[in-house]
């Protein structure tokens, strides 16, 4: 699997066979659940204390072009209120805040993370456990 693959399926950036979430987007009750580790290759998602913290500047600026990509959609649909731009903005962002979250995290991982990619990847016996 290439590095765009294993980014949209949500694989681990060392061995791109593992899962990064432990449930589907699509489990509002537990969407954000990461597992701690790799289940094939063992790497730990969170790279140091706080690590994720820097997804949020991705999430940011996915949620800057989802609202300028609404504002657009919607002044070429009309001349509607303030108020209509700012509820559909906040309802699209709700709509798609487990895939703002999961895609973020992932993203910053693969991107910031400091792993390359090992094909064939196994744990090592320290690892295990």
């Amino acid at each position: 699997m290439n590095k765009a693959g294993a980014i949209i399926n949500g694989k681990c950036p060392r061995c791109r066979q593992g899962d990064i979430f432990k449930t589907s987007a699509f489990n509002l009750l537990a969407f954000y659940k990461m597992h701690s580790q790799c289940d094939v290759c063992g790497l730990h998602y969170e790279r140091e204390p706080g690590f994720f913290f820097g997804a949020m500047y991705i999430s940011y600026a996915f949620s800057v072009a989802i609202f300028v990509a609404v504002g657009v959609a919607l002044s070429f649909l009309g001349d509607f209120s303030l108020e209509v731009y700012l509820l559909t903005i906040i309802g699209v962002i709700a709509l798609f805040l487990p895939f703002l979250f999961r895609y973020s995290r992932i993203l910053f991982l693969h991107i910031f993370g400091g792993v390359d990619y090992e094909p064939g990847y196994k744990k090592k016996v320290s690892e295990v456990g």
